[in-house]
């Protein structure tokens, strides 16, 4: 079911009213917006289609924002990509609440299903880009919930929501003011620390995942902070060969958080 809306009202008026306030934002992509729709953690005001012809993901998601009485407005690329404040749109946004963050008691209400709990804490990661790619690769890694910290972080913005190709949408993701803190919380739960780190003694295939795991990584270029460091139960580095000395922190994520997989599969 298709909803015209007057455009005035919902694009914003002549003189400059914007169309989303400062607690809603803007999605775009196909893989963000469905999976907006299929978590249902986030109010979907209004969806935004360009295009003469839609493809079939793209009529399917109009099918589906219809059975949740979703209004569709449906305007030309150049349009949408002034709302969406992106030429990446694919032809579809959306209107949205802001995003749902967790609390460290949704990711420990896990923890009784089965398996060993796994969460991913990242110290500084600040690249919009790398917090989508680790969090697409943890979702599929069956990471339990990923921490940042509130300041000096990437935040799950609609960019991030894209290159996360919609995972940021379904995950468990925390903010806390200490991450130290919260590794000490942790540890009183059960939970054994990992931190990625080039200098460590340690290699990633020598640790032992099988029980409660957090695995830290640090941001971009400069690893992890040395007081996270410290309170971290052990260090691991990941070999490498040939010139380059160190990995994107989202590719240092992926090969660790597979590693743990790995273990597991096996046990």
């Amino acid at each position: 079911m298709e909803k015209f809306i007057n455009k005035e009202k919902t694009m914003g008026n002549k003189n400059g009213t914007p169309l989303k306030t400062a607690s809603e934002d803007i999605l775009y992509g196909v893989n963000p917006v469905t999976e907006a729709l299929k978590a249902g953690r986030r109010r979907i005001y209004e969806l935004f289609l360009a295009g003469e012809k839609a493809s079939d993901r793209i009529s399917g998601l109009a099918d589906l924002a219809g059975s949740l009485n979703i209004p569709l407005t449906r305007m030309d690329g150049l349009e949408l990509s002034r709302i969406a404040g992106t030429d990446s749109h694919q032809n579809v946004a959306a209107r949205v609440s802001a995003y749902p963050f967790s609390g460290i008691s949704d990711i420990l209400a896990k923890r009784h299903k089965e398996g060993a709990p796994f969460i991913l804490i990242l110290d500084g990661v600040e690249d919009p880009q790398n917090l989508g790619a680790l969090a697409r690769t943890a979702l599929g890694a069956g990471v339990d919930g990923i921490i940042i910290p509130k300041d000096r972080a990437a935040l799950p913005t609609p960019s991030a929501s894209k290159a996360s190709a919609g995972a940021l949408e379904h995950i468990h993701l925390v903010r806390e003011t200490n991450l130290v803190n919260i590794i000490k919380d942790l540890k009183k739960e059960g939970f054994w620390i990992t931190g990625l780190d080039a200098e460590a003694k340690t290699s990633l295939y020598e640790g032992d995942f099988s029980s409660a795991t957090a695995l830290v990584v640090g941001g971009e270029g400069r690893g992890l902070r040395d007081l996270v460091k410290k309170h971290c139960d052990y260090l691991v580095f990941i070999p490498q060969k040939g010139p380059l000395s160190s990995l994107n922190a989202s590719v240092a994520g992926a090969l660790s958080m597979y590693e743990v997989v790995r273990q597991r599969q096996k046990q």
